[in-house]
């Protein structure tokens, strides 16, 4: 299985000729050859993670695939056909089996209300959170797609994440509000927590791969 990381949030991941695309957001460039996807997984309804637009482009060559997100996304796609799924969730398209875990997206502020929020872990390999700090319970995981900036995110509390989750394999993403002096300082330190348990991290600017 291949993954390769995109602008920001977007992950496109392939396995034996199949494409998963997750999050094609407002941050993300259009994404080129999409024949082949056989899924779309949107962890939550805010434009960095989705667009519209960015969704018709993968439809267009792609009609009639299954769109996976929460409720919240379905509420907001309006005029899209959408796949609600829950924590808790399993549910296989193609080559991949999606599990779903978490429920809530990170608190950015008091003032500004929560949103339904799904980590995926894909094919028991890779586990993307979205925008929060959810755990996948019982799960090794060893490949972990650790957020690296955001509004919510405090570099300490993303330390303590990966510790938490301990995986094999570890890359950064969620980082176009960081400067290049941020990026770079932010994965140091990602780096650093996914060490302490003899995992090794990766570096990847949007196009480049990771073969799990």
């Amino acid at each position: 299985m291949r993954v390769t990381k995109f602008e920001h949030a977007t992950l496109r991941i392939d396995e034996s000729g199949d494409t998963l695309i997750i999050d094609p957001g407002s941050f993300t460039l259009p994404m080129q050859d999409l024949t082949g996807v056989v899924a779309v997984v949107i962890t939550h309804e805010h434009p960095d993670h989705w667009t519209p637009e960015r969704l018709d482009e993968i439809l267009l060559n792609a009609p009639g695939i299954p769109v996976f997100a929460p409720a919240g996304v379905a509420a907001a796609a309006t005029g899209h056909e959408i796949t609600v799924v829950s924590p808790g969730d399993t549910v296989t398209a193609g080559a991949f089996t999606l599990r779903f875990f978490g429920g809530e997206h990170a608190v950015i502020h008091a003032s500004l209300p929560l949103v339904q929020n799904l980590g995926v872990l894909v094919n028991d390999e890779l586990y993307y959170p979205g925008d929060s700090y959810a755990v996948p319970e019982g799960v090794a995981v060893s490949t972990l797609a650790a957020p690296l900036g955001a509004p919510w995110l405090k570099i300490g509390e993303a330390m303590d994440y990966v510790l938490a989750v301990k995986p094999r394999r570890a890359f950064g993403v969620h980082d176009m509000t960081l400067s290049v002096i941020g990026k770079n300082m932010h994965r140091q330190r990602l780096q650093w927590a996914t060490e302490q348990d003899g995992g090794e991290f990766f570096v990847l600017e949007p196009g480049e791969s990771l073969d799990l």
